[in-house]
């Protein structure tokens, strides 16, 4: 692997300025498609193959096509003071729409009832329904381009008269409008707070702008292959948020742990060339490995079968293909690119600590020539806790587990409305249709009875429809019942039933897995089958629960066979595997007591949403496992080859730890704050999964990597790096932190060593 690396550093210096230009090529090629990336995704992506709901939605699809089509509508909201003439102009604005887009209309007889409604009573909210042919799950897409022809994005609060939709698709659609606004808003914050934390890092504008350069890249490339995608496959619109969310960490990431360890080897005293090859052949072979891991993780939410959440995973695993790339090609090419710039602090960084150490006091005597030189914080803070190892261990566990208490009431949920905040005009026109007609006229709960043997009109199977319908109306969760409409052939009769509580409501929910477990014994010579928008809420939420365990099995595995082979220990990576559970634990925890229960309700106009999103805890379990693999292989391969160079653990650790754990926080501190800009802006969903990978990377970085750590390497000793013989033979060698190459390829002949000018002082970052 170091041979590939080498040869690739090489051929990436020899032709420096053509991969810069292939970069640039590239990045101008996606720019364009990048800022259209969102324009084929859907708010769909939800629908569960082989499930009840989409066996109806199918069979509907094919014998009653129209009794399955969407429920959409418009709403006319006259404002005080609207007049008769501003309420027709209104309803014509939504009939030229309907006309603009396909699969949606405005009939003529629903035109002239709205007419006659509205010079009756000019002043009051109407409600317009529109003749959709496509079913739930398509009209995401309808509902949007209706969205885009009457310019409800830009909506004015001075209108007379607002214009809303409604229905399931129309929730959807204005959830993406509300993710695009946040997704803007976040990148547009995170970057800057990411400079600042990497010029703090390094000290030098240049090199802080290398790791931000790759972020951008593979950001902007990521969404423009997002957007061919898109063009061939059903992508969620998450999909956009979810890619900027772990490209800028990642990228940003990945570069920083290259050149960190190239400029430390410059300090050390290598030239700048052998510098950057020492740092390719290492810390860069470490990232690759890290991003494999990562993009292997993702591909375990495969098991969820579901395009939503594979989309989201799908999107995340682009950019970090894209960041491996970048960070292997473009990151040494910008390094040869900056010369100098790239491993010396600026002045003004070189200055400000020199000033602030001639402020410090001094102890007595510590200027003298035999007094012993300071110890490095890292070291002092790895000897604190080896030295009491087992008072560490429980601390930094028992406090893990306390903020995983909450997660032992998780509960999950999904949906749109809940997502959008107080006075959004798409909750806004919710409420108002509500206020007109059901809450949950939108969303009806569709009854599919197939019959054994004979049609509709055999008294038997009357009868059968009469008990069944019967069995509705009895339910008080339902507001009403339509009259039995026979399928084609006569062989089954469809039942629809309006809920009196909307459609993503637990009341709504409840109805809906009560209906699947008592039909069927009231119908007990037919097939009974319940779909619509509830229903396939509700096989989402089970189909991701019961695949769970799966995707837990395939993380956990993989995480450790990939560090049993890089670590070459057994037990080593069965306590990071354990470490990272308590890291995801924690996580839950905080998610529960914040969106589930509710702590910070009103602070910064926060409201929660009562549960945790069914995506969150797939998501967050591989994206952290993913990404804790960075620290986990940056940090005990540096421990690795101390031990190796010593035989001794516990300066193995001591001398890993300092060598790595600035690295580590930094790089961590980075991903924390972009995670954590999420938080402040987009939807709930959004939201959840960027405070709940903020906490588990922040208690991952510190907690577990530099207490849990050092504590159980010093109570495990030797045996930390036990390996069975035949595990030995037959695990494949991998070293990432020693250069196997000859001295003289280090340093090339005739290499120009740093000069003392060039190097940072000493003791300085």
């Amino acid at each position: 692997m170091q041979a590939f690396m080498l040869r690739l550093d090489a051929a990436v210096h020899r032709h420096r300025r053509a991969v810069l230009a292939l970069w640039a090529i590239a990045l101008v090629a996606a720019v364009p498609f990048a800022l259209r990336q969102s324009e084929n995704l859907t708010g769909g992506g939800f629908a569960v193959p082989g499930s009840q709901s989409r066996a109806v939605e199918e069979a509907l699809a094919r014998d009653l096509p129209q009794a399955g089509h969407a429920t959409l509508a418009a709403v006319l909201a006259p404002q005080p003071g609207a007049t008769r003439a501003q309420g027709r102009a209104a309803l014509d604005r939504v009939d030229r729409a309907a006309a603009t887009v396909a699969d949606v209309s405005l009939a003529p007889a629903a035109r002239a009832a709205a007419l006659r409604r509205i010079d009756a009573a000019p002043g009051r909210p109407l409600l317009v329904p529109l003749a959709a042919t496509v079913d739930d799950l398509e009209s995401s897409d309808v509902a949007a381009d209706l969205r885009d022809e009457l310019g409800l994005a830009d909506e004015r609060a001075g209108e007379p008269v607002r214009v809303g939709l409604v229905g399931q698709g129309a929730l959807w659609a204005g959830l993406q409008d509300v993710s695009k606004e946040g997704l803007e808003k976040a990148e547009a914050t995170g970057f800057p707070i990411v400079l600042l934390i990497l010029l703090v890092v390094f000290g030098s504008l240049a090199a802080a702008t290398l790791p931000l350069a790759l972020g951008v890249f593979s950001v902007l490339i990521t969404g423009g292959l997002i957007y061919g995608i898109s063009l061939q496959l059903q992508m969620s619109v998450f999909v956009t948020n979810m890619a900027s969310m772990i490209g800028i960490g990642v990228a940003v990431d990945y570069s920083l742990f290259v050149l960190a360890r190239y400029r430390e080897e410059v300090r050390g005293g290598a030239t700048p060339e052998a510098a950057r090859t020492t740092a390719m052949a290492t810390s860069g072979i470490a990232v690759l490995f890290s991003g494999l891991t990562v993009i292997v993780s993702l591909a375990g939410l495969y098991m969820v079968d579901t395009t939503a959440i594979r989309s989201m995973a799908l999107g995340a695993i682009l950019v970090v293909a894209v960041s491996m790339l970048a960070s292997a090609t473009l990151l040494p090419a910008l390094i040869g690119a900056l010369g100098r710039r790239a491993y010396a602090r600026g002045r003004l960084f070189t200055a400000a600590p020199l000033v602030l150490r001639s402020w410090r006091r001094r102890a007595p005597g510590s200027t003298h020539p035999d007094a012993p030189a300071p110890v490095p914080f890292w070291e002092r803070w790895t000897a604190r806790v080896t030295r009491r190892p087992v008072l560490s261990l429980v601390a930094a566990t028992g406090v893990l587990l306390a903020l995983a208490v909450p997660a032992l009431s998780l509960q999950t949920g999904n949906g749109a409305l809940r997502q959008f905040p107080d006075g959004d005009p798409t909750r806004a026109a919710f409420e108002v249709a509500a206020s007109l007609s059901s809450p949950g006229a939108s969303a009806p709960v569709r009854v599919l009875t197939r019959f054994e043997q004979g049609t509709a009109r055999d008294p038997q199977n009357a009868a059968l429809v009469r008990r069944a319908a019967a069995t509705l109306r009895e339910d008080p969760r339902v507001a009403a019942v339509a009259d039995p409409l026979p399928t084609r052939d006569g062989r089954g009769v469809l039942l629809v039933a309006t809920p009196r509580a909307d459609g993503e409501s637990e009341t709504t929910k409840g109805l809906v897995e009560d209906l699947r477990r008592e039909l069927p014994a009231v119908a007990r010579t037919a097939d009974v089958q319940v779909g619509g928008t509830t229903a396939a809420l509700v096989d989402f939420r089970d189909e991701v629960s019961s695949s769970m365990w799966k995707v837990v099995l395939f993380v956990l595995g993989l995480s450790y066979l990939v560090l049993m082979v890089l670590l070459r220990s057994v037990l080593l990576p069965l306590k990071a595997v354990i470490a990272n559970l308590l890291s995801v634990g924690a996580a839950y925890g905080v998610l529960v007591a914040v969106f589930q229960w509710g702590w910070v309700d009103g602070f910064l106009g926060f409201q929660s949403p009562g549960y945790i999103d069914t995506i969150t805890p797939p998501l967050i379990l591989a994206v952290v496992f993913g990404l804790s693999m960075d620290y986990e292989v940056f940090l005990l391969s540096r421990i690795r080859e101390r031990f190796d160079a010593t035989g001794d653990t516990r300066r193995a650790v001591a001398e890993g730890i300092a060598t790595s754990a600035r690295t580590i926080t930094s790089a961590a501190l980075i991903m924390v704050a972009v995670f954590l800009v999420f938080v402040g802006t987009g939807v709930p969903s959004i939201k959840q999964l960027g405070l709940g990978n903020a906490v588990a990377i922040a208690v991952d970085a510190t907690l577990v990597r530099l207490v849990l750590v050092p504590a159980v390497m010093e109570l495990l000793g030797r045996w930390s790096w036990w390996l069975p013989r035949p595990l030995d033979r037959l695990l494949p060698a991998v070293d990432m932190e020693q250069l196997h190459v000859p001295a003289e390829a280090q340093t090339p002949l005739g290499a120009r060593r740093v000069d003392e000018e060039d190097r940072e002082p000493a003791g300085v970052a």
